[in-house]
């Protein structure tokens, strides 16, 4: 049986590997990848070719949970940036704490990660409060290239952040680990992680760096108006945590529409609400059909053997060899596949450390932490893309990235760490829940 299993991750391989040598998007050569190894298999009826079309469907909605999460909460995001709500918060934060130079910097770092916090993408960060984060930045003289990397490394760590995490969340339900636990264990990190880069690639300021104006804040815009709705949505997530036998269990996609809603009504100024959703989701077309696509090349790899084989080679690896081997592998596997890397790679390799007696739920949080620095490296360096485009910096991603390179190694120690040790932090999880 090893030689069809070989056969068909070779043309998976090949079929991903040409298709990206065409300048496909990722997306797409993970689809060429999903239907040349489902036809590879068919050679061997694993599975039987008339199979093979339910199969595919059946990994396309294996995370239609997460995609509703995904989408719901960026929604959410795209109308309070559009009432004027971002904007409001960035100059106020700029205007009160200018003078007050780490400060300030910290809560940019928090206005940035909430975004992604509460969509699990880091691109959406960027793409809602990147710009006037970056005026802010540039504001206080930090030159427009450790702009982008500030930029990078919180967008990075926001989606890392809880309460949505699609990198645990693919885990979670690949591997039938509860996804909780997750608010401590990866809370502290993140917050310990966005400030240390903060303060090291933005407290020495730049003089060559012109003055920027801030960004304008819409006639009507007020404090309350961006507080409610996220008062609302965080009341709805505690309130059935306070009383779970007596309110319903809203899920997180309600709970974001409702959040939604109540800040499309709070807006001062008129937004159709229609047009919007529109324009927000054909944004998050790439994104979402990344998703779609990871569950049918999971199916895929599971019915040939490919996904066996793969976890086979994860638990005979030296463990030393494989703990040093993280720091590469982990944001290689996101660069070349992005969500994909969580469910191809990860899910036999938390299988494996939960068999050696690690604790799944912060091992988890301990790869969650590696997976973004993928998101700067090719063939898709998503997020470190954005924070270019956004920062309006006119250098190599390289020059970029050589900037951030102690930010970067930390967060690599760290999840490493969190990995090996995961065992003597289960109280994170305990509590967490």
């Amino acid at each position: 049986m090893t030689f069809p299993i070989l056969f068909v991750l070779f043309i998976i391989i090949l079929a991903y590997t040409a298709s990206s040598l065409l300048k496909r998007p990722v997306e797409i050569s993970m689809l060429v990848a999903s239907l040349a190894g489902g036809l590879a298999g068919a050679l061997f009826n694993t599975p039987h070719l008339v199979e093979l079309p339910r199969h595919l469907v059946e990994g396309a909605f294996t995370y239609l949970d997460v995609i509703l999460v995904f989408s719901t909460a960026t929604i959410f995001m795209a109308v309070v940036s559009e009432s004027g709500g971002v904007n409001l918060v960035v100059r106020g934060t700029t205007r009160a704490l200018g003078r007050f130079r780490v400060l300030a910097l910290i809560v940019l770092m928090i206005i940035v990660l909430i975004p992604g916090a509460l969509t699990g993408a880091g691109s959406v960060s960027i793409l809602v409060v990147g710009a006037p984060v970056a005026l802010a930045l540039l504001s206080m003289g930090i030159s427009r290239k450790r702009t982008a990397a500030i930029l990078f490394i919180i967008a990075g760590l926001s989606a890392a952040a809880p309460p949505v995490n699609i990198w645990a969340m693919v885990l979670c339900a690949g591997t039938a680990i509860p996804y909780v636990g997750f608010e401590l264990t990866l809370g502290i990190p993140v917050l310990l992680l966005g400030t240390f880069a903060v303060l090291v690639l933005g407290l020495k300021r730049d003089k060559s760096v012109d003055a920027i104006a801030l960004p304008e804040v819409p006639a009507g815009m007020s404090w309350w108006r961006v507080a409610v709705p996220f008062l609302v949505f965080f009341g709805l997530v505690v309130a059935y945590r306070l009383w779970p036998f007596n309110l319903p269990l809203l899920g997180l996609p309600l709970e974001f529409t409702i959040a939604g809603l109540v800040a499309w009504l709070l807006s001062p100024k008129r937004i159709d609400i229609w047009r919007l959703s529109g324009q927000t989701l054909k944004r998050l077309l790439p994104l979402l059909s990344i998703m779609i696509i990871v569950g049918m090349l999971q199916q895929v790899m599971t019915i040939t053997g490919v996904r066996g084989l793969i976890s086979y080679a994860v638990i005979s690896a030296p463990l030393v060899l494989l703990f040093i081997s993280f720091a590469l592998i982990i944001p290689l596997s996101e660069g070349i596949l992005a969500y994909g890397a969580a469910a191809i790679i990860g899910i036999p390799l938390i299988w494996y450390l939960d068999s050696i007696g690690l604790h799944a739920t912060v091992a988890i949080a301990g790869l969650s932490l590696l997976w973004p620095l993928g998101d700067a490296l090719p063939p898709t360096a998503i997020i470190a893309r954005l924070s270019i485009m956004v920062s309006e910096y006119k250098g190599s991603l390289w020059s970029v990235l050589r900037t951030m390179w102690l930010p970067w190694l930390i967060q690599t120690a760290t999840g490493i760490l969190m990995i090996v040790f995961s065992a003597k932090l289960e109280f994170l999880v305990r509590w967490s829940m």
